[in-house]
């Protein structure tokens, strides 16, 4: 079937011109190096590019987590909020999108990341708080 899709699984044929060109997607999760991830031909075959692409998975995810800290009350800083979410929720799409390549190890790193990113911002752990504090300020 010229120009089609197997709906059933993994082979999608295209027919650019005179040639045809075959492209596998994978419908599990698999090891290795040659992935593509968010752009075609990215990161390929290099061992170096997948290894960066680990990084800015990994990256992005912790940066996800980051965007989702806030803390004040001014109209202001709602509308900057809104903006930093808008950002938040498009760069969590694109670790989505990552992990949708079904590759293990792009997978991993965008759970590690997610988790780090949480215990460092999300949990507050390496917040200074004030000790004399008793009351959450109201912004006034």
């Amino acid at each position: 079937m010229d120009g089609g899709m197997n709906h059933g699984g993994m082979q999608m044929n295209q027919t650019m011109g005179m040639s045809k060109k075959k492209m596998m997607m994978h419908m599990s999760f698999y090891w290795g190096d040659s992935a593509t991830v968010l752009f075609h031909h990215w990161p390929g075959d290099s061992t170096g590019m997948y290894i960066l692409s680990l990084i800015l998975v990994f990256v992005l995810s912790v940066f996800v987590e980051w965007l989702g800290v806030s803390d004040s009350n001014h109209v202001a800083a709602g509308i900057v909020r809104s903006i930093v979410h808008t950002v938040r929720v498009g760069l969590a799409y694109l670790v989505m999108l990552a992990v949708m390549s079904f590759n293990g190890g792009i997978f991993i790193v965008a759970v590690l990341g997610h988790g780090l990113g949480y215990f460092v911002f999300g949990t507050q752990v390496f917040m200074k708080t004030d000790k004399n504090k008793t009351l959450p300020d109201l912004g006034c």
